[in-house]
């Protein structure tokens, strides 16, 4: 069983046609275009999207992704692309489920790591920058608030 985030976004794709292949299906390369939709989604719920991060003086790339095909998509078809964020202290996890939109079958399990570069010493940061995870913390905060009985924050994640 995948850990369920402390942050949590969903966001809908429909399979486009391009997406596609000869045998009818999504390609599997583009499993991982629909997981960075819904990164950028839950990053920019947050608060620190990559833009932000860059101008923080730091890059995030991928140093580690898993993907688990269940069932293959198909054009048209309506998914939802669930990105929950489980790690960000020492490195940014990401636990992903893609199911679809009508029945909620599971389509495909994943995970992300990214760690933080410095960009002017190009050097990988062994925790990450205190800019992201303050920005987390406070996310964090705003939805426990919310959570009991606070106002509503106008950035609440979507739950499943």
């Amino acid at each position: 069983m995948r850990t369920d985030g402390v942050l949590k976004i969903e966001t809908e794709i429909v399979v486009p046609f391009f997406d596609v292949d000869s045998m009818d299906v999504v390609w599997h390369g583009h499993y991982v275009k629909y997981l960075e939709v819904a990164r950028c989604a839950l990053l920019d719920d947050i608060g620190h999207n990559y833009t932000q991060m860059k101008a923080a003086g730091y890059v995030w790339p991928i140093i580690d992704l898993q993907l688990r095909y269940v069932r293959a998509a198909e054009f048209g078809q309506r998914l939802i692309v669930r990105a929950d964020l489980v790690e960000w202290h020492n490195r940014l996890k990401l636990n992903y489920l893609i199911s679809d939109a009508l029945t909620g079958a599971r389509m495909t399990r994943a995970s992300t790591v990214q760690v933080a570069v410095h960009m002017a010493s190009a050097e990988m940061q062994l925790v990450s920058p205190k800019v992201f995870t303050d920005m987390v913390e406070q996310r964090l905060l705003s939805t426990s608030s919310a959570a009991h009985g606070g106002a509503s924050h106008p950035h609440a994640p979507h739950t499943s």
